[in-house]
């Protein structure tokens, strides 16, 4: 085993490991984060099994760098096919909708990946537990790696990577339990995909001074790639040529994005790039990559800082 490096109490450290209260590796691996009130909730892909179902892992914190583990919303279950061992459980997501439900949202596969479908939980609580609902393809259509978005008027955004087709984006129903129609569809330039059809995945979306932001990762595996982003000024469209936010040839500082959060402040609101880096022979262990994002005037650009703090109360931070 390599040696692992752990970020310092407080701090954010891109490429180092976060432990929670109990000292133990925090498990948030191709996570979804909410900020309610004045708490950040993180739900993470637990690892423990390596690349099959080990549970959804809830962490709390005030700052994206102290966590407190929760257990986790959705655990493995024998008597439920999706949520079985042996399956593949991923990108979990979460929205509060008007009711004040939490949806979750999840990447539910085989292992094979021939499913490749969305699944559903709601819980009455951020930490759960969830109640599974079902898990089925999006009208239709395969869905692997997920996001999610709720527009200043409340109106839900489901993001899927379908080769099929492209990136989709699905107006979700009120409620978010179901998806009512396709908004977008995104490709990736010069696509080699077989079937001529070939868009980003690992989406993620937010909304910044009334222009939309959609980030993706190139379909690489477990490999690194420079991600890029398309800006528009509805999330019908149309979307502009995708760009790297990163240095190009830094493979987005050696990670893939999972979210974009949004901490809006007293005195400013500052953005959040949210990346994983993928070690496919321990995944466990594999690091967390997250860094202050500038997102202005159409531009998005991510730089490297060796570590950093944030002040939610503020919307800044402190590299």
């Amino acid at each position: 085993m390599p040696p692992y490096e752990y970020a310092e109490h407080g701090k954010i450290s891109p490429g180092k490991l976060f432990l929670d209260q109990d000292g133990k590796v925090a498990q948030l691996h191709g996570a979804g984060i909410q900020q309610f009130d004045d708490t950040f909730f993180a739900w993470g892909e637990d690892k423990t099994y390596g690349g099959t179902f080990g549970g959804v892992a809830c962490y709390s914190s005030p700052d994206l760098a102290t966590w407190t583990f929760h257990g986790h919303s959705l655990p493995v279950t024998e008597d439920v096919h999706e949520l079985a061992p042996g399956r593949v459980i991923e990108r979990p997501k979460v929205l509060r909708n008007h009711n004040g439900k939490y949806v979750m949202f999840l990447h539910v596969d085989s292992s094979d990946y021939s499913d490749a479908k969305v699944g559903w939980a709601i819980s009455e609580k951020p930490e759960g537990p969830y109640e599974f609902l079902r898990a089925e393809r999006p009208l239709g259509n395969i869905s692997r790696d997920i996001g999610v978005f709720a527009d200043d008027d409340g109106t839900g955004y489901l993001l899927s990577e379908d080769r099929d087709h492209g990136l989709q984006i699905y107006r979700l129903s009120d409620d978010y339990l179901s998806v009512d129609s396709i908004v977008s569809t995104t490709l990736a330039p010069e696509s080699n995909h077989p079937l001529g059809a070939h868009g980003y995945e690992s989406p993620a979306m937010v909304k910044v001074a009334g222009l939309y932001y959609l980030f993706g990762s190139d379909l690489t595996g477990w490999s690194t790639n420079d991600n890029k982003y398309s800006t528009a000024e509805a999330p019908s469209g149309p979307w502009s040529e995708w760009e790297d936010f990163a240095p190009p040839g830094s493979a987005t500082h050696d990670s893939q994005i999972s979210t974009v959060v949004s901490v809006k402040g007293a005195q400013d609101t500052c953005h959040v790039y949210v990346g994983d880096r993928w070690i496919r022979e321990d995944l466990f262990h594999s690091a967390p990559v997250w860094l202050p994002i500038h997102i202005s005037d159409g531009k998005a650009s991510l730089a490297w800082t060796d570590e950093w703090t944030l002040n939610a109360g503020t919307g800044t931070f402190t590299a």
